[in-house]
């Protein structure tokens, strides 16, 4: 199995970045580290190239393109994912669930850790896809705005579902029927990601934070409150916090929202629009309070028990990394069987356990106990009822809606 560094990364940035958060075993969190090279593509001008660069698309909107396979002769798969986004072994040497794959299958994994940013890799891969070519990849894993649109433009392969029977069974209802994918026909999520508000007790002089309007309004807060650089996870929270619906909202209410939002920059409320760094802001007291990714979260109470965070009464936004087949991948099924796989309670386990996001495998809490108790109670990784039900997704959006509202976004945080 092939492993090595994202290119666009330098080794000073990841080492960099593997400093500012790091748990007891030693990684940093996907979602972290794909931050760290600053705010999102889109946000200065990654919407054009999502709209196609003048490139046609292969095939029709909405009609997905299908391949020769080439499983039953070629046991190998080609598999691109995001970087510390695997379990691997103590010396770092290994990766323990693909080689168990490789060894019970026969079919080889070459795994790449190429993905940095989704509007980067993107550009990596939209040449050929326009063109009806094959990508060199099998299995990607795509944020779920990306996987909708590529499943939009007939960019990736309808899954065989007589493949997927764990996965099938397994799937936690939060996360079986996007907008963008109803019934889960192209993509199976990775793992999910839950945007939560988290805060520094110590900087706090022990005040609890828990809601949007604390972080804009409370004065007591001003100048040390953080929200992030994604805008579907700062604008989505503020939806929520004003009783909209960020699954329906319209553009009158994202204009709303930004308002706001610009309102707790004019009366410099909000010290700053963070990606990664808002980690070791946080754990310093720099920042007293902000939205935060929980996957990070718990990461930083590994080491510092005043880290503390909240499920806002309004709810909390959840968005999901999945896993997608491209169009004219030469090892369609090889790759299918590799999603099913993840969906296995033990395997699912133990990627849980290593990368702290949230689990989309139903009933693998008893798996996870036997390799951590804690986590396998921890709601930030497998969400009880209650939590999920205040789970909410950012909508869909065209690609014209993409655009303006990215620019809006852009023009709040000076991107």
């Amino acid at each position: 199995m092939e492993q090595y560094e994202p290119d666009s990364l330098s080794a000073a940035q990841l080492a960099a970045a593997r400093r500012s958060l790091t748990s007891g075993r030693g990684a940093l969190s996907r979602r972290s580290l794909l931050r760290a090279s600053g705010v999102g593509a889109l946000a200065v001008g990654g919407a054009g190239l999502l709209s196609g660069c003048g490139i046609p698309p292969a095939k029709r909107e909405g009609e997905s393109a299908a391949s020769d396979d080439h499983s039953d002769k070629e046991k190998q798969i080609s598999f691109s994912n995001w970087t510390e986004y695997m379990d691997v072994s103590e010396d770092e040497k290994s990766r323990p669930t693909l080689e168990a794959f490789a060894k019970r299958t026969g079919i080889k994994v070459k795994y790449t850790e190429d993905i940095n940013d989704n509007v980067e890799f993107f550009g990596k891969i939209q040449p050929q896809l326009a063109a009806g070519q094959d990508t060199g990849r099998d299995l990607i894993c795509v944020t779920d705005w990306l996987a909708a649109r590529m499943i939009r433009l007939g960019w990736v392969q309808k899954l065989d579902a007589s493949l997927l029977p764990h996965a099938y069974a397994s799937l936690s209802a939060q996360f079986r029927s996007p907008d963008w994918d109803p019934g889960r026909a192209y993509s199976y999520p990775w793992t999910g990601i839950s945007t939560v508000i988290a805060y520094n007790s110590k900087a706090t002089g022990g005040r609890r934070v828990d809601s949007v309007t604390q972080l804009l309004d409370d004065p007591a807060l001003k100048g040390r409150v953080g929200f992030l650089t994604e805008m579907r996870d700062s604008v989505g929270m503020t939806l929520l916090d004003m009783g909209k619906d960020p699954g329906k909202f319209t553009d009158a209410d994202y204009d709303a929202a930004i308002g706001r939002l610009q309102k707790g920059v004019d009366k410099k409320q909000i010290r700053r629009f963070t990606g990664n760094d808002y980690t070791s802001d946080l754990d310093k007291g720099d920042l007293a309070a902000c939205l935060a990714w929980a996957g990070d979260i718990i990461q930083l109470q590994a080491d510092n028990p005043d880290i503390k965070y909240t499920i806002p009464a309004a709810g909390y936004i959840t968005s999901s990394d999945n896993l997608l087949v491209p169009a004219n991948a030469r090892h369609k099924q090889n790759a299918t069987r590799l999603i099913d796989y993840y969906y296995e309670l033990p395997v699912a386990a133990q990627l849980a356990a290593y990368i702290n996001y949230v689990c989309p495998v139903e009933g693998v809490a008893t798996e996870l106990a036997k390799i951590d108790p804690d986590l396998a109670s921890n709601t930030l990784i497998l969400p009880d009822k209650a939590m999920a039900a205040k789970s909410r997704a950012f909508r869909s959006l065209t690609s014209k809606e993409e655009t303006a509202y990215e620019e809006k976004f852009a023009k709040l945080i000076g991107a």
